[in-house]
């Protein structure tokens, strides 16, 4: 089982100078730096509003019936006849 894989990143420069001094800071390497951050990162959710809910009224036995009439239903064929 392979725990660590070489990987060549593009990294900002000033990110990379940013890293390379807490990585002096705290005696680790560039990539210990990297992912401590990338774990951070990953283990939280990505930023968004609150879990959509739509909001309903009534209960499940209300319902409105959507049927056309007669009228409507005559109306719309003399249209489709033209």
């Amino acid at each position: 089982m392979i725990t660590h894989m070489r990987t060549a990143l593009v990294i900002d420069n000033d990110l990379l100078r940013r890293a390379k001094l807490l990585a002096n800071e705290r005696n680790q390497a560039v990539s210990d730096v990297v992912n401590s951050a990338l774990r951070e990162y990953l283990g939280h959710p990505a930023g968004g509003g609150p879990p959509f809910s739509l909001i309903t009224y009534g209960g499940a036995s209300k319902r409105v019936r959507h049927e056309p009439s007669a009228a409507l239903e005559q109306e719309e064929g003399s249209r489709l006849r033209r």
